[in-house]
């Protein structure tokens, strides 16, 4: 919340004040006054706020587009994710090019495995 006023008695720009008021020892409630004068308010509702405007530096235009970094495929081209991707229990295996591959090693050759297959095949 904003704490700077323009004042209506004394036509400055000036701060809150807020001061507890107390009856006893218990709070009932804030006096609020312009700390430049000591004009008092009746309730927060009649205190002339001062509206901050925010710098409008940059525009919408200014914003560099957003990167799709996966291309429309949130998974990539990982090998795990290839149709010729094998695993069993020693090793990762890449059916295509009879070799050792780690599963998030990309390739040229990438073909992406059917929807109904299971998503790893275990060889024994």
């Amino acid at each position: 919340m904003s704490v700077e006023i323009q004042c209506p008695a004394c036509g400055r720009e000036a701060l809150l004040a807020r001061t507890p008021r107390y009856e006893g020892f218990r709070r009932t409630g804030e006096d609020l006054s312009c700390s430049s004068c000591g004009h008092v308010f009746a309730s927060e509702a009649d205190v002339p706020f001062r509206e901050r405007a925010a710098p409008a530096i940059f525009t919408d235009e200014d914003r560099s587009a957003t990167p799709d970094v996966f291309k429309n495929d949130p998974r990539g081209q990982l090998c795990r994710y290839c149709r010729h991707y094998v695993v069993n229990p020693f090793r990762q295996w890449c059916g295509l090019h009879k070799r050792e591959v780690e599963a998030t090693e990309t390739c040229a050759r990438f073909a992406a495995r059917p929807p109904d297959d299971k998503k790893t095949k275990i060889v024994l």
